[in-house]
């Protein structure tokens, strides 16, 4: 059995346009770059490099951001595939992060930026 090759997405369109949204989401969550590291317990330079396409996001990563943002990751998903730009908006019954927020950093407050 032969593999196909793999595409190197971090080079592709597709990918930089779903650098693109996330830029998009984070700027409409009223985020700066060191905001959204601090909800994610990483470093500035680790969103930076995500949105200048020098790191890639995997999968669990991806839904961690989107948590973090506030957005519903299968919409963003959604919306990407279809070509919608609107990734910003505020995920609908986002009770659901809150809950899975404080399991997974139970001292960071950040109930006032999920959508009740």
């Amino acid at each position: 059995m032969v593999a196909s090759p793999v595409t190197r997405s971090v080079f592709t369109q597709d990918y930089n346009r779903f650098r693109q949204l996330l830029v998009e989401a984070r700027k409409t969550a009223g985020l700066t770059q060191a905001e959204l590291a601090v909800r994610l317990f990483r470093p500035q330079s680790f969103i930076s490099k995500i949105e200048r396409g020098e790191r890639r996001l995997d999968v669990v990563e991806f839904f961690e951001v989107a948590q973090a943002l506030g957005i519903d990751a299968i919409q963003f998903l959604t919306q990407f595939y279809s070509g919608n730009t609107l990734v910003g908006k505020p995920a609908r019954g986002a009770n659901h992060l809150r809950r899975r927020h404080r399991s997974l950093h139970p001292t960071l407050n950040l109930d006032k930026n999920i959508p009740k």
